[in-house]
Formats: structure tokens, C-alpha cells, sequence
């Protein structure tokens, strides 16, 4: 007997199907509310350390104890760009906007790490220097800096078309990072009120490494936890896509491949967008 037909289903049900079956390519959910909690154990921690195991720096007191958190924020600040760099190039390379969704949660973080840095370098400094602010060459490239990563979502959110918001913020993310050797250079070789170089005791240097694990931990974490919701986001608009836009003609369908990566579609349709 032959087998019997089957109903063709409708356009939207298949590009939802295919979005649905795609959906793995958010990844797994690394880090639930067990990283966040050995987080915040961690930095209780260092805190700790800060306050009762390191000793109190004879000239500057107590305000020297910023410089543990201040160094660890500042150098992640600068990996966080690094990632919107690489994500920017690998997007303009394979034009996959997964790219594009990691480039976007790392300048989130860069602009919020950022702004930690300048805060915490103004109160070190009204102590070290009688003053809250100086136009010395690394805090205007620092304040420089976070311009550029506050400026990035906003121009991100001024495109519609999906693909060239994309095209636009790699570039961007790629001009962008040009300043962070500005500022991890100035103070090598332009006149700088900041010190090239700093001495520690030993307990200092335990408590200075020792705050580097929950910085370097929270900053990867709000990375892949801002690129699993942009990722979801996308993908849903992938599936709301086609019920918002009128019925022209039959669907000729996309591979799960292109919905989840957003290759194959052209303009602001179906292939989705970065929140």
C-alpha cells in the first residue's frame, strides 16, 4: 500500500521547528547560582584579606586597600575588550552572529568594569594626589575607554537590520580596542602621575593575587550569562519573525544551522537580532 500523505505544515511551524531544534547552540548554562554564591564566598574572602591580612601602607592608610580590588577590575576591564575585538574580527571573518552576540556581552561588561576602574582610581586618588580627577594621559585614555564602551550599545541600538548592526559594531569593537594599549602604555612613555612600577610586601602580594580569582570569575561569568540571553533572544526573534511579516509566498526554509548561527538570511527578517 502506499504510504499515506502527510499535511505539508505551515512556513511558520517549520522555521519555529528548526529555531527550537537549533536552540543547543545557546550552550549549556555554566554558571547557575552555585557560581554566583562560590562568587560571593570568594570575595568575602579576599575582602577579608584586604582588610586584616594585608598591612596598612604607611604613607596612603587605609585608602591603599582600593588598589587590591582597583588592579584585578582594571586588567579584566582590558580582557573584557579583548573579547570584543576577537568576537568583532570573527564575525567579519565567518559572518555568524553568534560572533556578533559575544561582542555585545563583552562590551556590556568592559563599560561596567570600566566605570568600576575610573570610581575606584578617583578614590585612590583624592587620597594619594589631595584631588578627585587630573587630565594625566592614562585616566583621559581610561575615561576615553569608557566612552567608547558606553557609545557601543547605543550605536548598536540605532540599526535595525541585524547584519549591518552587526557589521557596524565589529568595526567598532575592532577601532575601539586601539585604546586599550593607550592606556596600558601612557604611563611607560608619556609623564604620568600614576607610578610605572610598585613594591609590595609579601602579604600584599598574596592579597593582590588573591583578588584576581572572583574578578577574573565574575567577569567571565556576566560575559556568558549576557551571551546565553543574547544568543535566546536572537533566536526567538528568529521564530517571531516570520508571524510579524506578511505572507508574500511559500517559505523555501533554512537549515538549523542558519537560523542558529544567523547565515543564510538577508536584511532584519527571520535571521534574527542581538538584543
Amino acid at each position: 500500500m502506499p504510504p499515506a500523505p502527510t499535511a505539508q505544515r505551515p512556513a511558520d511551524h517549520a522555521v519555529a521547528d528548526e529555531a527550537n531544534l537549533a536552540s543547543p547552540r545557546v550552550g549549556p548554562k555554566l554558571f547557575g547560582a552555585w557560581f554566583w554564591a562560590l562568587n560571593a564566598v570568594l570575595f568575602a574572602a579576599v575582602l577579608a584579606m584586604a582588610l586584616w591580612y594585608a598591612p596598612i601602607e604607611k604613607s596612603m592608610g587605609l585608602p591603599q586597600k582600593i588598589f587590591y580590588a582597583h588592579l584585578p577590575v582594571a586588567i579584566n576591564t582590558f580582557v573584557a575588550a579583548f573579547i570584543v575585538f576577537i568576537a568583532s574580527v570573527g564575525y567579519l571573518w565567518q559572518r555568524q552572529l553568534w560572533w556578533d552576540d559575544l561582542a555585545d556581552a563583552a562590551g556590556k561588561v568592559t563599560a561596567l568594569f570600566c566605570a568600576i576602574v575610573l570610581l575606584t582610581g578617583m578614590t585612590w586618588a583624592r587620597s594619594a594626589w589631595q584631588v578627585w580627577w587630573t587630565w594625566s594621559p592614562r585616566l583621559t585614555f581610561s575615561l576615553v575607554l569608557l566612552l567608547l564602551y558606553v557609545v557601543y550599545p547605543m550605536v548598536r541600538g540605532a540599526i535595525e537590520s541585524p547584519q549591518r548592526r552587526a557589521v557596524v559594531s565589529a568595526v567598532y569593537g575592532v577601532v575601539a580596542f586601539l585604546d586599550v594599549p593607550l592606556v596600558y602604555l601612557s604611563v611607560k612613555l608619556m609623564p604620568d602621575m600614576h607610578p610605572s612600577s610598585i613594591t609590595l610586601e609579601p602579604a600584599m602580594k598574596h592579597t593582590l593575587l588573591a583578588w584576581f580569582a572572583p574578578v577574573t570569575l565574575m567577569m567571565i561569568g556576566l560575559v556568558h550569562t549576557n551571551f546565553r540571553l543574547n544568543t535566546a533572544l536572537r533566536l526567538r526573534n528568529a521564530v517571531d519573525a516570520p508571524a510579524r511579516s506578511p505572507r508574500t509566498g511559500p517559505s523555501t526554509g533554512r537549515s538549523r544551522s542558519e537560523v542558529a548561527s544567523g547565515v543564510g538570511g538577508g536584511g532584519s527578517g527571520s535571521s534574527g537580532g542581538v538584543a
